[in-house]
């Protein structure tokens, strides 16, 4: 009996670790604002601006796309966002998916197909990770590294980076 304790023991610890089934009743809600970009260093005006000079730049909404699901309910809308410094922010708002095991962000060049024939496709292109879902619910904003021509890539997924799967993407259309 003891013999075949111990490696029901080990398996039973090791396919927690690697489904964590908890997460499906633990929510991480995050709710980030638009990033505010840092203005260029230059000495202060040595008078008021005038009239006739032109009003800082703001940030300004490139792309967007609603969220499908995939093998999890996801819902939300994703918007790839120019800041005045020219860096561009992938921002998720009213995001609500279910939490999983090392969930990602992923910008890709793979289309969005809706069901079962969606789940895999993104890992098959170019895509490039923004790291680590912060949370399943809520707004959250990821950078782009300044290397990313945000122009290459038309769909976002949140990627379960364990199993391979799409939890649910969007593809994104120019607004």
């Amino acid at each position: 009996m003891t013999v075949l304790a111990l490696p029901a023991a080990l398996l039973l610890g090791l396919g927690l670790y690697w489904f964590q089934p908890w997460k499906l009743w633990q929510d991480a809600t995050v709710n980030e604002s638009l990033p505010a970009a840092a203005p260029a260093a230059s000495p202060p005006p040595a008078t008021a601006p005038s009239a006739t000079q032109a009003a800082p730049a703001t940030p300004r909404t490139l792309a967007q796309g609603t969220l499908i699901s995939h093998e999890h309910d996801t819902t939300g809308t994703v918007k790839l966002i120019r800041l005045p410094d020219g860096s561009h922010t992938l921002r998720l708002e009213n995001l609500d998916t279910s939490n999983g095991p090392d969930l990602r962000v992923w910008l890709t060049d793979a289309p969005v197909k809706e069901g079962t024939a969606g789940w895999r496709v993104f890992d098959d292109g170019k895509y490039v990770s923004l790291g680590k879902l912060k949370g399943n619910k809520g707004d959250q904003n990821y950078a782009l590294p300044a290397d990313v021509n945000p122009s290459d890539y038309g769909s976002v997924t949140i990627w379960c980076d364990r199993f391979d799967v799409s939890f649910g993407a969007a593809a994104l259309t120019t607004v």
